[in-house]
Order: structure tokens, then C-alpha cells, then sequence
């Protein structure tokens, strides 16, 4: 029997990743180029929009020759539409509809946020969790009910990675930030009060960064400042998913996206699920950060479910919200 072959695309912010899976789930090629942005400013979107198109075309045959495979082998070619930077998604989607043109393949539209949910439920062996998931882009607590996954939580305003990399443009960091915070952190235990804000199964970001901000320019340490906003800001989370995980009664609780790879919030969901019966899982590295793997084993999943798209409709969608799509491969098991 022949493997169907899915080539995916990812370029909704600072990466432009290409990947090359199997319909079983085998990633033959991850591939990514990560637009480095200066310190203190944070992602610029028509810079980072030039450099994707800068890249395309080396890292697309780098996947392709890592893969083992040609364009002309491919089955299908899927690229993240949205949610995303206007400018970095329309490179993207001009390059998935040139490949997909050119050797005649079907075209599949994927929601990066169900690329995050898709990748680590592969990598992780999750079957029906409760997912947290946590990037740049999303700060939200799902489960899957009917055809579509539902939103039991998310943040008022900012994400837990806007947090960090806002954080982190005051103190001259690039973006992303997330390492370097919980690498600063990591030098202090030296707790300094900070607003905690849960409402419900929702959090709040923004006042822990206005506290954060203020606590460091009134003359408190560097370490201290980090090593206190990521505890406040992971104990937040953690309380809100676990409200979540007591109504569900999910047994599995899936840690994905971005800020997954923050070791704490990995450390104090973990404690909390355990307590309840449930299992935590974390989606595997290096597949925590956005890439073409998340994108295209997404995208073979909606081939093999007859969602595709014809290149005419294919805009790009900057807010589309996950809880807006339809997962018809998991309807069955809902």
C-alpha cells in the first residue's frame, strides 16, 4: 500500500516553516527559517513578510529533498490561513497556491491554532483531552464537543506569550521571549507581589504586566521581577484550566503551542492534573513552536476528510477564530 504524502506550510508570524508528513503520521521533514526581530521592538509585520519570501523557495525544496519525495508525489499541499500577521500569511498562501498549482495538488486551508491542537495530540498519543493552549497568538482551555472545538476558557486581553515578549521589549529582548524570561527567572526565588487576576476560567495578563513593568523600574531586580511574573502568571492559568478539567472531566490534559515549553507552567499543571486522575501531557520538541509539521499533518487530516479548497477561495483569514472550524476526522469520536 502507497503513503500519501502532505507538504504544509507555516508563516503566520515570525516562521516560515515547511514540513513534509505521511498519512501515518511520520514527519519526514521539518524545515524553518525564524525571522530574528531587534531587540526591543518585537515582531514587525512587513519585515517579516519579506523575509518569508526571502526564504520560500530554499527552505521549500529543503523539505521536499529532506522528505525524499517531489513536488509531483505530494497528494496534497496545506498552509496556515489564519489566525496570523496579514502580511506573513499572504507569502504563505501565495506560495502553498503556486506549489499546489503547479503540480496540480489539492489545496487544504488549516487554522494554525488547530495545527498546535493536531501536532500534539500526533505527538503525545492524546486521544480526547482537555487542551491548553498556549502561544504568541492564543491563551485558551478547549475540548472537543459535536464537530468543533470549544472554547471553556481563554485570556480577557493579552496572551501568556504576549506577556513575556511585551515584557521583554522594555528590557531590549527579541521576540520571541519566552526562553529568555524563563531563563532569568530561573536565577532568582525572591517572590515580589503582583496582581493575580482569574475570573471564572478566564485570566487576565495586562495588569501583571503594567505590576511587572512598574515593580522593575522602582528599583526591583531583573530576576526577581521575571522569576515572580512567570510564577503569578502560570498559578493563573493553572487555577483557570483547572475549573476546566473538574466540569469536563477530561482524562487527558494536552499542553500545547509555544509557551508549552515553559518548563513551569509544565511543572504546576502537571501537580494539578495528577491530583485529579488525569494525565498531562506535553506535545513533543521541538514542535512546541510554530512549524510546517503542525501545518501539514493538520492538513492531511482534512485531505483524508475531503477538506479542501479551491485556489480561487483561498484569502487568508488574520482573525479566524478555532472554535469558527469544523473538524469533521473527529466528529466521530465526539
Amino acid at each position: 500500500m502507497f503513503a500519501m504524502y502532505c507538504l504544509g506550510i507555516e508563516s503566520t508570524a515570525h516562521t516560515f516553516g515547511v514540513s513534509v508528513v505521511t498519512d501515518e503520521g511520520k514527519i519526514l521533514s521539518d524545515v524553518r527559517d525564524v525571522y530574528a526581530s531587534k531587540p526591543g521592538t518585537g515582531i514587525h509585520p512587513r519585515e517579516a513578510a519579506d523575509h518569508h519570501s526571502e526564504v520560500a523557495a530554499k527552505v521549500v525544496s529543503s523539505a521536499l529533498r529532506e522528505g525524499g519525495i517531489s513536488g509531483g508525489q505530494l497528494d496534497g499541499v496545506a498552509v496556515a490561513l489564519g489566525p496570523g500577521l496579514g502580511p506573513c500569511l499572504r507569502v504563505g498562501a501565495t506560495v502553498a497556491r503556486a506549489v499546489a498549482s503547479c503540480f496540480r495538488k489539492p489545496f487544504i486551508p488549516v487554522n494554525h491554532a488547530i495545527g498546535h491542537i493536531e501536532i500534539g495530540t500526533l505527538t503525545t498519543g492524546a486521544r480526547d483531552p482537555l487542551v491548553v493552549l498556549v502561544s504568541g497568538g492564543h491563551t485558551a482551555i478547549l475540548a472537543f464537543s459535536g464537530d468543533k472545538w470549544r472554547v471553556f476558557g481563554e485570556t480577557e486581553d493579552i496572551t501568556l506569550g504576549n506577556l513575556y515578549d511585551m515584557f521583554a521589549r522594555e528590557i531590549d529582548l527579541p521576540s520571541p521571549a519566552g526562553p529568555q524570561i524563563e531563563k532569568l527567572a530561573s536565577k532568582s526565588t525572591n517572590f515580589v507581589p503582583l496582581p493575580y487576576v482569574v475570573k471564572g476560567n478566564d485570566v487576565s495578563y495586562s495588569g501583571l504586566l503594567t505590576a511587572s513593568l512598574a515593580k522593575l523600574r522602582s528599583g526591583a531586580s531583573l530576576a526577581d521581577v521575571c522569576y515572580s511574573m512567570q510564577e503569578v502568571s502560570c498559578s493563573m492559568l493553572t487555577e483557570a484550566v483547572e475549573r476546566s478539567l473538574a466540569y469536563t472531566r477530561k482524562k487527558e490534559v494536552l499542553l500545547t503551542g509555544g509557551v508549552a515549553a515553559n518548563s513551569t507552567l509544565q511543572k504546576k499543571l502537571s501537580e494539578m492534573v495528577l491530583l485529579h486522575d488525569a494525565i498531562p501531557k506535553v506535545v513533543a520538541h521541538p514542535y512546541t513552536g510554530d512549524c510546517g509539521a503542525q501545518i501539514a499533518w493538520a492538513g492531511m487530516l482534512a485531505l483524508q476528510a475531503g477538506e479542501t479548497a479551491e485556489i480561487a477561495n483561498s484569502r487568508v483569514r488574520p482573525r479566524w477564530r478555532l472554535e469558527d472550524v469544523r473538524i469533521p476526522w473527529r466528529s466521530s469520536a465526539s
